[in-house]
């Protein structure tokens, strides 16, 4: 009884991930092939739609975190990228998790999740600011538009999805 449980174990680990592993792929891949809208003071990054995951299953907290750090050695910012934007998602990602987890609707969990996103974009702001001197408030509002932009267009997406495919497993 217990090898059958222990290989029931690993193969649900196996599949986690596998899954994990997609999603952190599928982030860097969609945010250097469109790298063009991904960074800078305007930014679509349309990869941020993976942030609504964490929404269904926790692990993809992980996912999306990682996805963040590897792409962002494409950032033009190089390493500072890495850590502010890796840091930046986690701690939201967290925060975001707890702000959702007794809103029982998958829509105005959605809808919350946009918004902290777009909110927290005063960290790439700052980092501009930092880096290049430009005005934070108004960076601030650009980014944080296309941050709105990203995670509406994503949102969309993986609402639909979820009615294809269970996300919580």
């Amino acid at each position: 009884m217990n090898l059958k449980e222990t290989k029931v174990t690993r193969t649900l680990s196996i599949s986690e991930t596998t899954k994990m592993a997609l999603v952190t792929s599928l982030y860097i891949v969609i945010t250097v092939f469109l790298s063009v809208i991904s960074f800078g003071v305007v930014q679509i990054r349309l990869s941020e739609m993976f942030n609504y995951l964490a929404l269904y299953n926790r692990r993809y907290i992980w996912s999306v975190t990682l996805g963040v750090a590897i792409a962002n050695f494409a950032s033009p910012n190089g390493l500072i990228d890495v850590f502010v934007g890796s840091v930046g998602t986690f701690v939201v990602l967290i925060v975001n998790q707890q702000l959702t987890k007794k809103i029982p609707n998958m829509k105005y969990k959605m809808l919350v999740t946009a918004l902290v996103f777009s909110f927290s974009m005063f960290t790439v702001s700052a980092q501009l600011t930092v880096l290049y001197q430009l005005p934070f408030f108004y960076n601030w509002l650009i980014i944080g538009i296309g941050e709105l932009i990203s995670m509406s267009i994503g949102g969309i997406l993986i609402y639909w999805i979820s009615k294809k495919i269970d996300l919580t497993k």
